[in-house]
């Protein structure tokens, strides 16, 4: 009688049933340890520590929103209440609690993640990648003051010219047509295009590639390399990327679109847009936001934004993010990665804060909190009310600053680029589906 071996399918779904247990084990002993200290002044604390959260963002939100002294008492309460808190664990002799609840919640968290990973379908992509032939004329160019001098430091011209590609310097200092360049060669014959530099550069002659259906390389030598990232390629070390040139795949991913304009990863209205616009910002990032977000947050010069993501509107916000394809978190301050670059869809993520009180319910609600708009769309139109130039808004094209006229129209153009990757590359783990817990339930008791 020969025995049944169990498919890779089979083993997954094992694997996904018993991590999905494991998680809800550990999400109800987290819950039960809390429960067990709400005697002898146990609620107090959990309510202190609660009202301390909140008392942080309220913080925070001063710090940002304010200037003079409202400032630095924020500033005060967003250090002062996480250690008020942890006082008050230690003093209500709840430290042993407070950390096995943490504990196990994290354990929770890291089986379920584990479930979802399992349960998960091959993506599909990779399968439509086809080797990419021998190229003949590869064009790159190259901005040799990206990334702090990634193209010098890792030698990314040497390396390009003897696998056969000719290479466009870009003059360090003086504003050049980056697309004009990408036109020019392919004018002259080029076969494919390719870009070591930022997202921004990245967008503007992958649209020339586009343009012309020829094969876009990127070269991870930006800053953050956000699109680099989504397509699996080496960001600490950028030389790897030209392996593309003689042992390369290739597929195709969506283009987002601005008002005529590519981009490649987000586009940016409202308070991030208004800050990356000031001269200044280069130079000092963080001093610069600084000093603006009092007038963008607190009702001063910054605009209130009005969108219509398809047929929805989302009014009223402070700041709007729209990003070819959605992000895998809807969080605000760290959107993470995009699991897909191929669905043919926008993501929409909006912030609207209307002071401490809806800070406070963003820090403790999360995702949950209506301060936070989330969507997909495939069309997104942008406008403003408020003290701006009459008929036109700021707005972030993968980090460039620019001045658009109202209405401000994002589309996304389904697989119109041809991407060429080195076969063999990091990539990064795919992030789960979004953390549901009735998913999870649902694996626990065997259910598709």
């Amino acid at each position: 009688m020969s025995k049944v071996v169990p498919s890779d399918g089979d083993r997954n779904r094992d694997r996904a049933r018993t991590s999905a247990r494991r998680a809800l084990l550990a999400a109800a002993a987290a819950v039960l340890v809390v429960l067990l200290s709400l005697g002898d002044g146990g609620s107090l604390v959990i309510l202190g520590a609660l009202a301390g959260l909140a008392v942080c963002a309220v913080g925070a939100w001063w710090f940002l929103a304010h200037r003079g002294a409202l400032r630095v008492l924020g500033a005060v309460l967003a250090v002062a209440a996480p250690v008020a808190v942890l006082v008050l664990f230690l003093s209500g002799g709840m430290w042993f609690t407070a950390l096995a609840a943490v504990l196990l919640w994290a354990l929770a968290l890291t089986c379920a993640r584990a479930a979802l990973r399992a349960e998960r379908r091959p993506d599909p992509a990779p399968a439509a990648a086809r080797p990419h032939p021998p190229h003949r004329r590869a064009v790159l160019i190259m901005n040799p003051a990206s990334g702090g001098g990634k193209v010098e430091r890792f030698g990314l011209v040497e390396r390009a010219e003897a696998l056969g590609a000719r290479v466009v310097l870009l003059t360090p200092g003086t504003r050049t047509d980056v697309a004009e360049l990408a036109r020019k060669a392919v004018a002259e014959g080029a076969d494919l295009l390719g870009v070591a530099g930022g997202d921004g550069t990245q967008a503007l002659v992958a649209a020339v590639a586009a343009e012309h259906d020829l094969p876009f390389l990127v070269i991870s030598a930006g800053t953050r390399n956000h699109f680099a990232m989504d397509l699996g390629l080496d960001r600490d070390d950028p030389s790897r990327c030209l392996d593309a040139l003689t042992d390369g795949v290739e597929f195709r991913v969506d283009l987002g679109d601005v008002a005529g304009r590519a981009f490649v990863n987000t586009v940016s209205f409202g308070v991030y847009a208004e800050i990356v616009r000031r001269p200044e910002y280069r130079d000092a990032k963080a001093g610069t936001a600084l000093d603006a977000l009092p007038d963008l947050l607190a009702g001063g010069s910054g605009e209130r934004l009005d969108a219509r993501a398809d047929d929805r509107p989302v009014d009223g916000q402070q700041a709007l993010l729209v990003s070819n394809n959605p992000y895998a978190t809807a969080d605000p301050l760290d959107v993470g990665r995009r699991p897909r670059l191929d669905r043919g869809e926008l993501g929409v993520l909006g912030i609207r804060v209307d002071g401490a009180a809806q800070a406070a319910d963003l820090a403790v609600r999360g995702t949950l909190s209506p301060a936070l708009t989330v969507l997909a769309s495939r069309r997104v139109e942008v406008t403003a009310t408020g003290t701006g130039t009459a008929g036109s808004i700021p707005v972030a094209v993968d980090g460039e600053a620019l001045t658009l006229p109202t209405p401000v129209v994002c589309t996304v153009r389904p697989r119109a680029l041809r991407v060429l990757v080195p076969r063999d590359r990091p990539g990064a783990e795919p992030p789960p589906p979004p953390l549901d817990w009735r998913r999870i339930t649902a694996l626990a008791l065997g259910r598709r």
